[in-house]
Order: structure tokens, then sequence, then C-alpha cells
């Protein structure tokens, strides 16, 4: 576990401000940690906040050797490759991160300890976080539908549009409302911020479900239930969405879209039908017929980020009418008016 008192750095090369780098800055905006720079040797003697659209003030670096000459005691691996697979050419900065004491968090694929392992040294060690802990869970029997609160799912209409952004926008604003509100995460960016959760793509298909419903069933006591989500129904590539939805039984969700995309970013030529679609797309998979608990879209995140103010104003308005539904960016303004929905929808 990650202790909220050690000084990190945050490797991203070459994909710092990039989306790839979503784990870097998901950690920089969220994370409890000290982060003493950025090493990314494209953009080294910038700060943070000239590549992405936050308040920080951040280093970026050249090399490791500049985070360790800073305090570094944690390297974070914060950029994803596409397959989410370590890559070779970064073993040699793992083993030199290694052998000068660091410690690692790994949020890929790839189980470092397998080969960095027996270098650890005492009080040394390497967080896995795609490594699943504890027993298999048992497969899901729909119990999450027996709850008495509100299970609320983050969906989006493609993967890597800030599901998980938007998540913890809404959870904090619960929370600061005064409501019972609890953060559910389920990929290594929302486990390595919160320090617990699952990394549900690391379990089979089997169990998937199954492992959602267990940590469903364990926070069932909360009145609201924020849940991390994952990639999209309309995704080729995606099939988190259904252990997500089985898991939970959520009985609302958000829908997390950015603004003024039309193709998935991550999936060739498809086409993203017209948000209206997409959310009856999503209610009607997650009540499944009729056989889990129906649920709707109460809100919609849209991600501005890309946009000066008056167009993302513009495109606020333009979806809120499209759709009917309460529109923000939660990251740009606030998350309260997808919490007031959420508060709403609960009766």
């Amino acid at each position: 576990m990650l202790d909220p008192r050690q000084k990190i750095a945050i490797y991203a090369e070459a994909t710092m401000g990039l989306i790839n780098a979503k784990m870097a800055e998901g950690i920089i905006r969220y994370g409890r940690n000290p982060v003493t720079c950025v090493i990314d040797s494209h953009a080294a003697g910038k700060r943070v906040g000239e590549l992405c659209r936050m308040e920080s003030d951040i280093p970026i670096v050249a090399a490791l050797d500049d985070a360790i000459e800073m305090g570094a005691e944690v390297l974070v691996l914060g950029t994803a490759p596409s397959g989410g697979r370590v890559p070779a050419e970064w073993m040699s900065v793992l083993w030199h991160a290694v052998g000068a004491g660091m410690c690692i968090v790994n949020g890929l694929h790839d189980p470092l300890n397998d080969v960095l392992g027996q270098d650890l040294k005492p009080g040394q060690w390497i967080w896995d976080i795609r490594t699943p802990v504890g027993e298999l869970p048992d497969i899901a029997t729909a119990r999450a539908a027996t709850l008495d609160n509100t299970r609320v799912l983050m969906i989006g209409t493609d993967m890597a549009i800030g599901k998980m952004t938007a998540g913890l926008e809404i959870w904090q604003s619960l929370q600061q409302m005064g409501q019972d509100a609890a953060f559910l995460a389920t990929g290594q960016i929302g486990v390595s911020i919160t320090g617990t959760g699952i990394p549900l793509d690391a379990y089979r298909v089997d169990h998937a479900a199954g492992a959602v419903e267990r940590m469903v069933m364990e926070n069932g006591g909360h009145d609201f239930l924020i849940i991390e989500g994952q990639g999209s129904l309309l995704h080729p590539g995606s099939t988190a969405n259904l252990p997500l939805m089985r898991g939970s039984c959520c009985n609302a969700m958000v829908l997390v879209h950015r603004a003024g995309m039309d193709k998935l970013d991550t999936s060739g030529d498809i086409v993203i039908p017209p948000l209206r679609d997409v959310i009856e797309l999503n209610e009607m998979t997650a009540g499944a017929n009729g056989a889990l608990t129906p649920s709707k879209v109460v809100g919609i995140a849209l991600n501005t980020r890309d946009l000066a103010p008056d167009a993302a104003d513009a495109a606020i308005a333009a979806t809120a009418a499209e759709t009917g539904l309460p529109v923000t960016d939660p990251v740009r303004y606030d998350a309260r008016p997808l919490a007031e929905a959420i508060i709403a929808h609960r009766g």
C-alpha cells in the first residue's frame, strides 16, 4: 500500500499531456502523496500546468536521477502504452529505480514483482495493482439488487474520456453536501488514488461480475455508491461494462462524453450514435429486459477540456437541450448539478 507521506515521482516518458498519461494526471489531481516531479525527457524543463488543464507547478524532468536528487521515494508508472504492457525499453529505468532503493507502483498488466522482486531490500516494495488479492469471488447472483441504496455506475461513449475523474468529482460533491457516499474504484488509477477497490480487468470473465458484486456488497451500508466505469458498450474491444452492470445492479448511471466527439478515438471509424440512443442502449442493457434492477441515466458529464469557455458553455447547453438531462463539466465547473440529480433520483 502506498503511504501518503511518501514522496513520489511519476514516469510519463513521451506522453505527459497526452491521453495515455491519464494515470499521471489522475494522481496529480486527486492523489494524496507529494509529487516531486514528472519524468518525461520530451518535455523536460516545463511544468505540468503548461501541458495539462490543471493548475500545477510540478516540474517535468529528463531522467530518473533528477527525481532521486529531488527526494523521490516511489516511482509511479503514470502512462499506459497500447495494450497495457510494460515496454522493454522501460526495464533499465525500473532496474535503476530498484537499485536506488525506490518502491514502484505499477498499474500495467505485466507483474514487476516476478522480474524485480528478488532484488528488493527490506522495506522496499512493488505494488502490482492489476494483481487480484484474496480468494476468487463467487459468480455474481444479482445480490446487489437487494440493497436499499443508490448505486451509480459511470458509463461512457468511449474509453479514456473521464469516467473516473467525473466519478471522483461527483463523490466529493456528494460528501460536501453531507451525503453518505463512497467511491468504488475498479481500475488501476482509481485503486492507486483511493488505496482500495478492484483491478477489474485482471479478473477472468467468469469472476469479473462476482468481483464487482462482492465489492458493492461490502460497501452496501452507504446511501450512495459511485462506481468507477470502464470502457464503453460502443467499443468493440471493451468487455468491462457488462460485469460492472451485472455485479453492481446499478439503479442509476451518469454518462460521460467528450464534447464534439462523433467517432471513437480509440477504435477507427466507429460512429457514436446520438446521445439519446446511447442512453437507451445503456438503460436497456443495465436492466437486462427487467431481469435486473431498472436503471436510468440521470445526468451527463461533458468533457470540455479542449474547448474555449464560450464553446464549452454552448456545448453544455446543446447537450442538455438534446437529452433533457442535467449536463455539466464537473472538472471545469462543478459536479453539484449531477450530485443533485442523483439525490433527486433516490427520492
